[in-house]
């Protein structure tokens, strides 16, 4: 397979005049996703369930520890239709400015609920993975079946009023494989981490879907009803648990 990094970019992306910074946090991993995007021969569906214009909360299942789906996932959403996300990402990566910069340079932002409403309310695009760090560092045996959701997605939605936008993404389980969830007791009480199998990643196919948007309707100030919020987010669960099982039944080659 040839690849050409000119032919690969944009065409409007004049390459002399870009400066150190902009080849290394915009035009390499551009780069470096395409690359990846053939490798998995990523096919995407649903893009027409993101709005061009306005707020909306994307919410993927988490698989696969490298975090392949969350840089993949942002990347087509630019691709597709020309807007960055905001991706809520764990608290980890921001502990340095070595990798807190390329981070927010890529668009990654530290997960919590004041960052997710502070964008959804300029009207941007938001991604957060409802199943935090428990999704994709599950063990590889537990695949395709959604963790227990975080709530905050839930409350964020209704304080801003943007609508959710379930994801489904499939192939990342067996790009990695995990043998256990880690956690790591005492001393970093709540925090886990993956027992990886390979760190190479495998070939399989890969396909992001994105559902129909889910408008709640509901006042800013249900936010606080703790009940409400719980139904909502099993509700919203169970849809996606529905569609990730009948698309993975579906497949009939992972690898070829």
């Amino acid at each position: 397979m040839k690849l050409n990094l000119k032919n690969m970019l944009s065409e409007k992306i004049d390459f002399e005049k870009l400066g150190p910074k902009q080849l290394f946090y915009k035009v390499l991993p551009h780069f470096i996703l395409e690359i990846m995007t053939k490798y998995f021969r990523l096919k995407i569906e649903g893009v027409e369930n993101i709005p061009k214009s306005g707020a909306a909360l994307i919410t993927p299942n988490h698989s696969g520890y490298s975090g392949f789906d969350a840089v993949l996932l942002s990347h087509h959403i630019q691709k597709k239709i020309g807007r960055v996300p905001r991706v809520l990402t764990h608290a980890l990566w921001f502990l340095t400015k070595g990798t807190s910069i390329p981070m927010n340079k890529m668009g990654f932002i530290e997960a919590t609920t004041p960052n997710g409403v502070k964008y959804l309310d300029k009207k941007q695009l938001v991604v957060l993975f409802p199943e935090g760090e428990h999704g994709n560092f599950k063990s590889s045996a537990n695949a395709y079946k959604l963790q227990e959701f975080k709530r905050g997605f839930v409350r964020m939605a209704l304080q801003t009023g943007a609508p959710i936008i379930p994801c489904l993404i499939i192939g990342a389980e067996e790009t990695h494989i995990n043998i256990a969830k880690l956690k790591l007791g005492k001393y970093l009480k709540g925090t886990v981490l993956p027992l990886p199998l390979n760190t190479l990643p495998l070939p399989a196919k890969w396909k992001i879907i994105f559902m129909e948007p889910i408008h709640l309707p509901y006042r800013k100030d249900k936010a606080n009803d703790k009940e409400l919020v719980h139904e909502i987010a099993l509700d919203i669960r169970e849809r996606m648990q529905k569609e990730l099982s009948r698309h993975v039944k579906k497949r009939k080659n992972i690898f070829i």
